[in-house]
């Protein structure tokens, strides 16, 4: 769909942060509006995370007028509300490729922009990362000023407390931005806090406190004080929790309207000759300044297509089911079987599906915020305690809790299903969110379980099995997006056997050993290899990447001279090392050739472009069929 691109006055003069130094307030409202604008417009035929970055315009515009960027560092959390700061720095245009092949990241990237401090993709980094940055400008006498902007959601994540509560206690000299858009400001009480604000962000208020601790000194007199001050203060502001973050030695200021871009430089240009730790709280509408963006806020997170003028999302059609709606329903089919089946996931129940259940049966339904590493061992907890708990994290945040999953969960031997959603390649968000780790990680773990469903069928029966099992972690990966269309819905549960995969196509010389959806590409490529050749390889679905079946991979030692391994994982520690391990102890002249993510990160593209590149496609795996049968022929 093509949209007529509309004209940025302001905007089309800005390509680095300096640009913007000179402006007036007027010219800055302007500003954001245009950026806003333009952010609706690329985003509408090339979809990205827009509702975060346009409620965070203002903060974003703001840091880069107050703040002398690169030489200051801004960091990002997770980097969903960054589109704003990508196009004041020199990436305008680029931004109209946004996590296309070729094109920008959708999120910080260090390798990008001198003006990307730090990368993120993960949440609640910001602080700890900015601590960092702190502490080596301390470190080598460099005059420089620390930002880190963090949203109320990422604060949830016990990194984000264990960041402030270390930069609280070295008097770091560094500034966080709470960009809450949880919430909006009251304004019947806002001129009680923005006076707050006023005052204890005075330049003279700050001297003459100075003036008057030094003469204090550090007896009983200044804690005294200190003591009337903190009890003060609370008792003004802890309705919007400042005392939380006073307790952990940041001074905290706000609330303030972060979408007034007025209130935001005023802010920002007291705070920055302050010293110390510093919280300040900034309320933003989340989807500001775009209706649609505003009024649904969950679904204009990252809404795809759609149409600027009308907001009217536009739908792709296909027909088949995700296999997150697969995950959702049948999740909700086995608790109403089973009593004890219950649902965790840490703040992505829409996108996992399991807001089907949290609708249902919302006493059975936990969204614990971003809390990968609660997630796991809560679960741990409640299946210690008897129930049976299904936790969805998507794959690549499932790395945050791999110390949970070996202590609490496979050392305890307890029945905890793991669903990995968005394993393997995940398309546009690129390295920080690909699934590509997980089977390397966790099949070093002792009794856990790792099933790779290849079908919508066999996710339902997987986790049926899985509910019926009493061994855990039993571990279930599957990708992003569209099943096979199997018509799932009217198979009745079976149930799978751990360890033991089966023959798809029959055939002779190689044998492909597939796990996933790959083993549907990988029968297509068979049949369209017979159509070529006249015959066709056999194509085993190994189903359970562990326990492996051992006696399935003894069957194809005794009979085949070439094995070709495909996963949607990496290469370094998956299925192609199960195998290689396997086949190392027989006494067989053997070749192992491995299809799947190489040793290196791949960059944001489609799903489809990505799977090219890894050679997991259909025509790709024809090609390596083929390559191994003219080394067979040539051996014959």
């Amino acid at each position: 769909m093509e949209q007529k691109s509309a004209a940025y006055p302001l905007l089309d003069k800005v390509n680095s942060p300096a640009d913007i130094k000179g402006l007036c307030m007027d010219e800055l409202r302007t500003l954001c509006a245009e950026i806003r604008q333009y952010m609706i417009e690329c985003c509408s035929v090339n979809p990205g995370h827009l509702g975060s970055s346009l409620g965070a315009v203002e903060l974003i515009v703001g840091l880069h007028y107050v703040y002398d960027t690169p030489k200051d560092k801004i960091v990002y959390d997770v980097g969903h509300q960054a589109y704003a700061h990508k196009i004041l720095t020199g990436r305008r245009d680029a931004f109209r490729n946004n996590r296309q092949k070729e094109g920008i990241s959708g999120f910080p990237k260090r390798s990008e922009s001198i003006y990307d401090a730090f990368g993120t993709g993960h949440s609640s980094t910001s602080i700890s990362a900015a601590l960092g940055f702190a502490e080596a400008a301390k470190q080598q006498g460099l005059d420089e000023k620390i930002v880190a902007l963090i949203g109320d959601g990422s604060l949830t994540g016990g990194l984000a407390f264990e960041g402030l509560n270390n930069a609280g206690a070295g008097k770091a000299d560094m500034l966080v931005i709470l960009n809450d858009n949880n919430i909006s400001i009251d304004r019947n009480i806002g001129a009680l806090h923005n006076y707050l604000l006023r005052i204890t962000t005075d330049p003279r208020y700050n001297k003459a406190k100075k003036q008057v601790w030094d003469r204090l000194g550090d007896g009983w007199m200044r804690k005294m004080v200190q003591k009337f001050i903190t009890t003060t203060k609370s008792h003004l502001v802890s309705d919007s929790g400042g005392h939380l973050f006073q307790a952990m030695g940041f001074r905290y200021f706000g609330p303030i309207d972060g979408n007034d871009i007025a209130q935001v430089v005023e802010t920002l240009n007291k705070l920055k000759t302050l010293g110390g730790p510093i919280l300040l709280h900034t309320p933003t509408k989340k989807g500001k300044g775009y209706a649609p963006a505003e009024e649904n806020q969950t679904v204009w997170h990252a809404p795809g297509l759609f149409d600027p003028e009308t907001g009217e999302r536009i739908k792709n059609e296909k027909g088949i089911s995700r296999y997150q709606d697969v995950f959702g329903e049948v999740l909700l089919e086995l608790a109403r079987m089973n009593s004890k089946v219950v649902g965790i996931t840490p703040a992505m129940a829409s996108g996992c599906g399991m807001n089907l259940l949290a609708r249902e049966m919302p006493d059975r339904f936990y969204d614990v915020g971003i809390e990968e590493e609660h997630a796991i061992t809560f679960s741990a907890g409640l299946a210690a305690g008897g129930m049976k708990p299904f936790c969805n994290i998507y794959s690549s945040f499932s790395q945050r809790a791999y110390d949970q999953l070996i202590h609490d969960v496979a050392l305890q031997k307890l029945p905890v299903v793991l669903c990995l959603d968005r394993a393997g390649l995940v398309g546009e968000d690129g390295a920080t969110h690909h699934g590509c780790y997980d089977i390397s990680a966790y099949r070093s773990i002792p009794g856990a379980i790792i099933a790779a469903p290849k079908d919508e069928i066999e996710l339902k029966d997987m986790m049926y099995s899985a509910m019926l099992s009493e061994a855990g972690p039993y571990i279930i990966r599957y990708p992003r997006g569209y099943g096979e269309g199997t018509g799932w819905t009217s198979h009745e549960f079976t149930e799978l056997v751990p360890g033991k995969g089966e023959l798809l196509l029959g055939g002779k010389d190689i044998a492909v050993i597939a796990c996933g959806p790959s083993a549907n590409r990988a029968v297509e490529a068979a049949h369209a290899f017979k159509e070529k050749n006249g015959w066709n390889p056999s194509i085993y679905n190994i189903r359970y990447i562990k326990p492996i079946d051992k006696e399935l991979l003894d069957k194809i030692a005794e009979t085949y001279s070439v094995i070709i391994t495909i996963e949607d994982g990496s290469l370094i520690g998956g299925l192609y090392g199960a195998v290689c391990e396997n086949i190392a102890v027989k006494e067989k002249k053997i070749r192992v050739r491995g299809i799947g993510i190489p040793d290196r990160y791949i960059n944001q593209a489609s799903q489809l472009e990505q799977r090219e590149e890894c050679g997991l496609t259909t025509e790709k795996i024809e090609i390596t069929i083929t390559e191994e049968s003219k080394k067979i022929c040539k051996k014959d």
